[in-house]
């Protein structure tokens, strides 16, 4: 799972506030930005819809949590954290035991997911979710076997620079290296795997990371491997150099559509299925809303522009 590490700011120290004062205070939003680099996530966002990626990275507008993203939060955690114990004691219920302080952690670090469960006063809910996040993990165990395995990195932040200044970045799920120094780049999705008409799709993520490792270290990952929890599929895929090159200069190609969109201003809605999950319908012109006034300086569109949003993964 992705984490998008992007569009976070230092705070700004500006002069001391007078103590009778605090109760003043308003506390600004971060000041908008331009995008300066790319995740998957982000990536995924611009080819699947412009505006969508306007409003997480320039707006940073905000979004209810999920109870499924929430649920693949803890799952990760709770993956990552049973590799802290010794081989021999990874376990299925010892991975279980470790849910419930997972999900205290998550709580305290994101209060927000609170509200998820606010008109379950019973639990009831709570347990059922619960319950669904134990399954996942225990499905687990049926595809790889924790015990025979040492991670060399668990959640993994990641960036390169390429040689045209773009920034690459993102957080692995867990690396392996083998004593023969071959690598593994694994990531855990806890819905379904997808069809195999769309596992190109799939995969898009996982050869970002192997860019970003070749041009790191100057190493191809030897693998390139999806676990899907939800359904209980492996999907696995060995990259050649040609194509990180290949994904490479499809960055690059995005890289340049986001950058003309944010001097123009001009970010389309791109209408599909998915538009039903999005948090920012009120905003969108295709359903008879209005964007947020846009905060950045614009310069008239260059002509001859391509049509954004309509890259392919691969």
């Amino acid at each position: 799972m992705e984490t998008s590490t992007e569009g976070a700011t230092r705070p700004d120290t500006g002069p001391a506030v007078p103590a009778e004062a605090v109760d003043k205070v308003v506390v600004a939003p971060p000041a908008a930005a331009p995008p300066a680099s790319l995740s998957p996530s982000r990536a995924s966002d611009f080819m699947q819809c412009p505006l969508l990626y306007r409003f997480r990275v320039i707006d940073r507008l905000p979004e209810k949590p999920s109870e499924a993203a929430t649920r693949g939060t803890l799952v990760h955690a709770v993956l990552e954290r049973l590799f802290d114990a010794p081989a021999g004691d990874r376990t299925v219920p010892r991975a279980k035991s470790l849910i419930p302080g997972q999900w205290d952690r998550l709580r305290e670090s994101r209060p927000e997911v609170a509200e998820l469960f606010a008109d379950d006063p019973e639990g009831e809910r709570l347990a059922r979710w619960l319950t669904e996040a134990e399954a996942l993990v225990e499905r687990w165990f049926t595809l790889e076997d924790p015990s025979r395995l040492e991670p060399a990195e668990r959640e993994l932040f990641v960036e390169a620079e390429l040689e045209s200044g773009l920034r690459l970045r993102g957080i692995i799920d867990r690396v392996d290296v083998a004593p023969t120094g071959e690598v593994r780049i694994v990531d855990y999705k806890t819905g379904k795997a997808p069809r195999p008409e769309y596992a190109e799709g799939a995969l898009f993520q996982m050869k970002f990371y192997a860019l970003v490792v070749w041009r790191l270290k100057r190493v191809i990952p030897r693998r390139l491997q999806l676990v899907y929890l939800g359904s209980g599929d492996v999907l696995t895929y060995d990259p050649v150099l040609a194509d990180l090159e290949r994904v490479e200069r499809k960055l690059l190609a995005l890289w340049e559509a986001i950058r003309r969109a944010t001097e123009s201003g001009d970010w389309r809605p791109r209408p599909t299925k998915l538009c039903g999950w999005c948090d920012h319908q009120a905003y969108c012109p295709e359903f008879g809303g209005t964007p947020p006034p846009y905060p950045l300086p614009v310069r008239a569109p260059e002509s001859g522009g391509t049509e954004q949003g309509r890259m392919g993964p691969d």
